[in-house]
């Protein structure tokens, strides 16, 4: 058998991958927010949260080789190189990102066949949504907001969701900035006058609050909130960087530019 025998992923997506590839029998811990498939929470020890691991654990389960994501681990992979251990860090910010890191990861588990063909499935989920797209004759203006307090527009690969389904990204700009400190909007009046005609919500990590979005000042007047246009899509379908926004987050961001079409047809 090639490739590492005994990995550690400390975010959720490479545990999902590695399960689509059928090469679950390689993970030896896995991080705390892992949400896909649910067998690996039963499966496997949670060894991290997403800013914070414990390195003691880490080592204890005897890893060849650490898989973590962004900037934000950088303390935790350094961690793990000063003691010998072998990290792979991902940096993937985009639906292209996302792609290239189903590939890699099957190279460096020697399933280069596996990781292409979901590779491909992934790749016709986002054609055939961007067929459908340019069908549309009117593009939805959408709000998405991964945190509320302060108000925190979607990443790169959100805002490519939300246009590859036929609408458009209200603070568009804001998604090329791959930090959060870089994509808040000091004055949510700024919401109000770009007039999204979807909000959508995934507050990332926790429950998301219809009720308390509606009831902002002066957000009566958007109309997203007066049509009934404000929706949740769970922080595990979107904002985890794997097969996930694909499958799941891509197609519900197409269900609600459908029921917004099907809308406007009947109200004119």
């Amino acid at each position: 058998m090639n490739g590492p025998q005994r990995i550690v992923c400390l975010t959720g997506e490479t545990t999902e991958v590695l399960y689509l590839l059928n090469q679950q029998w390689r993970i030896a811990g896995i991080s705390g927010y892992t949400s896909r498939p649910a067998a690996a929470r039963k499966e496997k020890p949670k060894v991290a949260g997403f800013t914070s691991a414990n390195i003691g654990k880490i080592l204890a389960l005897q890893p060849d080789l650490v898989l973590t994501c962004t900037n934000l681990q950088a303390d935790i992979a350094a961690a793990l190189i000063k003691t010998g251990i072998e990290v792979h860090a991902f940096n993937q910010r985009s639906l292209a990102g996302i792609l290239q890191m189903v590939s890699t990861l099957g190279a460096l588990v020697d399933a280069v066949e596996a990781a292409a063909a979901l590779r491909a499935e992934l790749e016709g989920l986002l054609a055939s949504a961007r067929a459908e797209a340019e069908a549309l004759t009117a593009k939805p203006k959408v709000y998405f907001e991964e945190w509320n307090d302060p108000l925190i527009s979607g990443i790169g690969w959100v805002s490519e969701i939300v246009e590859s389904a036929g609408a458009s990204d209200c603070f568009a700009e804001l998604g090329r900035q791959a930090a959060a400190k870089d994509r808040i909007i000091a004055d949510p009046n700024l919401v109000v006058e770009r007039q999204p005609d979807i909000i959508v919500g995934s507050w990332c990590g926790k429950k998301f609050r219809p009720e308390q979005v509606v009831a902002r000042p002066g957000w009566s007047e958007i109309r997203a909130v007066q049509h009934g246009f404000v929706y949740e899509i769970k922080s595990a379908d979107i904002l985890q960087p794997g097969p996930a926004v694909f499958r799941h987050g891509l197609r519900q961001m197409q269900n609600l530019v459908r029921q917004w079409t099907a809308w406007r047809a009947a109200h004119g």
